[in-house]
C-alpha cells in the first residue's frame, strides 16, 4: 500500500525540495586523528561559501587544539566526556553541557588526561578558527573548506570512497554567458 501525499503551495515563495537532506551520524565514518593526534571528527554539514560547518568532534583524553580565535559564533553540545578552555579552567564542560561562543572569542580547547573515555562534542561553527602557536604566531585556519579537504585526504589515505556529509552552496551565474 502506498500513500500519496498531496502538497499545497504556500502563499510565499519557497525553494523546491524533493527530499529531506538528512544523514545518520552512526553511518558517517569517524575520521580518526584527521585534525591531529587524538583529534577526530565526523563532518556533518559543510558550506564553505557561507562559512558554516557542523562536525561531531571526538577527542581522546589529553587532546588539545591550538589556541584559536573564532571569526564567527559557535554552538557546542557535549555528549560524553569532559573538556575545558584553558583560559576558563573552572568551567568544565561535561555531558549535557551546551555552550555558546560569540564571534571573536579566543581560547585553547583541552581534554583532561584523566578522562576515561573519549569526549564527544557537536559543534556548529560560523566562520573560521584562526589558530596560533604558544608564542602567538599564526598556526592555521580551520573552516568548512579545510574540514572538507581533511575529509578528502582522510578518505584517500584510508582507501575508502568519499566521506558522505551534507553540503551547501554552489556559486555560479543565474544565466549562462
Amino acid at each position: 500500500m502506498t500513500t500519496e501525499v498531496t502538497r499545497t503551495q504556500p502563499p510565499v515563495f519557497s525553494l523546491p525540495q524533493d527530499r529531506l537532506l538528512t544523514l545518520n551520524v552512526n553511518e558517517v565514518p569517524v575520521l580518526r586523528d584527521a585534525a591531529g593526534p587524538g583529534v577526530s571528527f565526523q563532518p556533518l554539514y559543510l558550506d564553505p561559501e557561507v562559512g558554516l560547518w557542523t562536525v561531531m568532534g571526538i577527542f581522546a583524553p589529553g587532546a588539545e587544539l591550538p589556541a584559536h580565535l573564532h571569526t564567527g559564533a559557535v554552538h557546542g553540545y557535549t555528549f560524553s566526556g569532559s573538556w575545558i578552555y584553558k583560559e576558563y579552567p573552572d568551567q568544565v564542560q561535561v555531558a549535557g553541557s551546551y555552550l555558546y561562543e560569540p564571534a571573536s572569542s579566543y581560547h585553547t580547547f583541552h581534554v583532561p588526561e584523566t578522562n576515561t573515555e573519549d569526549t564527544v562534542v557537536l559543534f556548529i561553527v560560523y566562520g573560521a578558527n584562526v589558530g596560533f602557536t604558544e608564542d602567538g604566531k599564526f598556526h592555521s585556519i580551520l573552516d568548512a573548506l579545510t574540514v572538507r579537504k581533511l575529509a578528502e585526504q582522510w578518505a584517500e589515505n584510508n582507501g575508502g570512497g568519499a566521506v558522505s556529509y551534507l553540503k551547501g552552496g554552489s556559486a555560479g551565474y543565474a544565466t549562462d554567458a
